[in-house]
C-alpha cells in the first residue's frame, strides 16, 4: 500500500508538471503570436466590427467614430455626433499615421487581437490615401480638410499626387466653380488629421 501512495503521488507531481509546463508553452506562444500583429491587423477586425471608438488624432482633437473600412495606409469612420447634437452625417478618412490612440471598449479591445484572417483582406485594403483621394478629385466631392496643426480647410480636391493634394478653397455648399473659389492650397499628406466628406460617401 505504502508504494501504491508513493507512485499515485509521483503519477500526480508528473501531470501537474507537464500542465505546467503545457500552460507555460502556451502562454509563450500566445506571446509571440501577438507581438506579430500590426494596427492594421487589430483595425481590420474593428472595422468588420463596426466598433465604435474614440480616435485621439495628431492635432491633438478627440474624434467619436464608427469604424467602417480599412485602406493601405488609412481607415474611414462614420462621425458620431455627441447626445442631442443636430448634424448632417459625415465620414472622415484618417490616415493611419495620424492616429495617436483609440479607445474601444474592452471586450472589442480583447477580440481585436484574434489572428487575422488572409482571405477576409477586401481589395480596398490595397487602396492607399492618395487612390482614395484621386477619387474624391474625380467625383469633385467637397471636403473639409483638419491639419495636423488643428486648422481646417474647405473646399475641393483638384488633384491628388504621391504625397499631397491639391485644394481650391471655397465655401462650404456652394459648388467648385470659378466664381466660387478663393484660394489653393497644397497640402502634404504628412500633414493630414483626416478629410471629411459630407453624407455617407464610402471609399
Amino acid at each position: 500500500m505504502h508504494w501504491d501512495r508513493l507512485f499515485e503521488d509521483l503519477e500526480g507531481q508528473l501531470a501537474s508538471e507537464w500542465e505546467s509546463e503545457r500552460a507555460a508553452l502556451d502562454a509563450e506562444s500566445e506571446r509571440l503570436r501577438i507581438s506579430r500583429l500590426d494596427l492594421r491587423d487589430r483595425l481590420r477586425m474593428l472595422c468588420g466590427a463596426g466598433a465604435s471608438t474614440v480616435i485621439d488624432v495628431a492635432s491633438g482633437a478627440r474624434v467619436r467614430v464608427r469604424l467602417r473600412a480599412l485602406g493601405a495606409d488609412w481607415v474611414a469612420a462614420a462621425t458620431v455626433e455627441a447626445e442631442g447634437a443636430r448634424r448632417a452625417p459625415s465620414t472622415r478618412i484618417i490616415p493611419l499615421s495620424a492616429i495617436r490612440s483609440l479607445g474601444v471598449d474592452h471586450g472589442l479591445l480583447l477580440a481585436s487581437l484574434d489572428g487575422p484572417d488572409a482571405e477576409a483582406v477586401a481589395l480596398r485594403e490595397r487602396m492607399s490615401l492618395g487612390f482614395v483621394l484621386r477619387d474624391l478629385a474625380r467625383r469633385r466631392i467637397a471636403v473639409r480638410v483638419f491639419r495636423s496643426d488643428g486648422s481646417e480647410l474647405q473646399g475641393t480636391i483638384d488633384r491628388a499626387g504621391a504625397d499631397h493634394l491639391d485644394l481650391a478653397l471655397h465655401d462650404a455648399g456652394t459648388a467648385r466653380t470659378i466664381a466660387a473659389v478663393r484660394d489653393f492650397r497644397v497640402v502634404p499628406f504628412a500633414a493630414l488629421d483626416s478629410v471629411q466628406i459630407a453624407g455617407d460617401h464610402m471609399p
